[in-house]
């Protein structure tokens, strides 16, 4: 009796913690639902915008381009043989065709417009639907600005252009700035959505910086990366980078040099008085977030952080402030991260900004403001003229140096956050940090 009772439990207690988190068969009703949205409300609105009233989307099994993996349903992991996708827009009837030149219908949303028996050559068939629709400009997904837009593979491109009959090659064009469009764009039930991820991103960091998972003096940076990983696994989850954790401190004891990001110690004890970082995010329904805070560990007889650390985490939400009072519509990444970083220096502050979108990919497409390795702004080859576009969602990511003269060091104030720009402006997804965790957290009724 005390084993089943037991054992009801921990099954209550897994379901309670993990209630929010949806079985695999309800996300793929969400994600389905959510595709049919994208095709049949925003991409209409997309193809409009970019003068492109075909886009042809091709790819091969297990050499997916990146923007068809966001357009397959919940059941197919990965394209079928050849799989190619054609939408078709005709602005004056207001109508859209999403067709699949494959044997099946690609998921409810995509119809199979290709009978092999009929036609045996596949890029036959295709031409013969290009041609029945005689579009003015046709979308391929090549590009040299952006990494995501450029998915279609120079043997489907031979293929394609052999076959095209001549009176359409000259309508061959980039389809670049649509297929940005589609993956930054998010819906409105998309950022309903997304305000869960972040909340559960924001839940096990919360977890992870505690007495629950910490043990100053015998945790190890790394002991936390593995728990972080583990967690996500438990609870049904995926990363799509694996988490840092790190921590800075007084020179007296024993903290390394001011590190790079491509030089963060790989494992450390964790110490009373350290100040924890984690760099951290979680995929979910097709959805990634991005995340990085900050703990304190509390000495004995502590019961707060010292007001160095709690001032500079205002500084750096300072910094924060900068940056996103600045993204306003038509802005390039470079224009915003100028902007930004001249405020931010005339207040007094050392910022560094490296701003990513964030989205279907957690490195997605977009606007670009800055890297950390290019704090005079990204180049060409990384979009520099792509403007900010509402309804879209970016890692705001940044630090800033502060000097610690009881450490006798600088260290950096590193965080980011996920945050929405939208017709109305800049909003967090899910709030911000500031304060900082503690670990352990303080028991007001014994002190600590």
């Amino acid at each position: 009796m005390k084993k089943l009772f037991l054992l009801t439990f921990l099954i209550f207690i897994s379901k309670s913690n993990a209630q929010q988190i949806l079985n695999e068969k309800e996300r793929a009703i969400v994600i389905d639902e959510i595709l049919e949205d994208r095709f049949n409300n925003l991409l209409p609105k997309l193809m409009d915008a970019s003068g492109l009233d075909m886009w042809v989307v091709i790819s091969r099994e297990y050499n997916e381009d990146p923007v068809m993996k966001t357009m397959l349903p919940a059941t197919w992991l990965n394209a079928r043989r050849r799989t190619i996708l054609l939408f078709y827009r005709d602005k004056a009837k207001n109508t859209i065709e999403k067709l699949a030149v494959a044997r099946y219908n690609v998921g409810k949303n995509i119809v199979s417009a290709w009978d092999k028996e009929k036609e045996p050559n596949q890029w036959a068939r295709l031409m013969q639907l290009i041609s029945e629709r005689n579009p003015k400009k046709i979308g391929l997904n090549f590009s040299k600005d952006h990494n995501i837009a450029d998915g279609l593979d120079k043997t489907d491109y031979d293929e394609f252009m052999a076959n095209l009959p001549k009176k359409f090659t000259s309508k061959v064009t980039s389809a670049e700035q649509l297929a940005v469009r589609w993956i930054e764009t998010r819906t409105e039930r998309e950022m309903v959505i997304y305000n869960q991820l972040v909340n559960i991103t924001h839940d096990i960091i919360a977890e992870a910086f505690s007495e629950k998972v910490i043990t100053p003096g015998i945790t190890t940076t790394s002991d936390v990366v593995w728990w972080m990983r583990q967690k996500v696994t438990n609870l049904g989850l995926e990363t799509w980078f694996h988490p840092t954790i790190d921590v800075q401190r007084t020179q007296k004891e024993g903290a390394n040099e001011f590190y790079s990001f491509a030089d963060k110690p790989e494992d450390m004890v964790i110490l009373p008085g350290d100040l924890v970082h984690c760099d951290f995010g979680i995929t979910y329904l097709r959805l990634n977030t991005d995340c990085q805070e900050l703990a304190y560990v509390l000495k004995p007889e502590e019961t707060s952080a010292p007001d160095f650390l709690v001032n500079g985490l205002k500084d750096g939400n300072k910094v924060q402030d900068f940056l996103t009072t600045n993204m306003i519509k038509g802005r390039t990444g470079n224009e915003i991260l100028a902007k930004s970083l001249s405020q931010a220096k005339k207040a007094g502050l050392k910022p560094s900004i490296y701003t990513h979108p964030l989205g279907s990919y957690g490195h997605s497409a977009g606007t670009t403001i800055g890297m950390w390795d290019s704090q005079e702004g990204v180049m060409k080859d990384d979009g520099e003229n792509y403007p900010l576009n509402p309804n879209t969602v970016y890692a705001i990511e940044l630090n800033t140096t502060i000097n610690i003269p009881e450490w006798n060091r600088d260290i950096r104030i590193m965080l980011e956050e996920a945050g929405f720009y939208g017709e109305d402006g800049f909003r967090y997804v899910n709030g911000r940090q500031t304060e900082l965790l503690l670990i352990p957290r303080v028991k007001g009724h014994q002190g600590n």
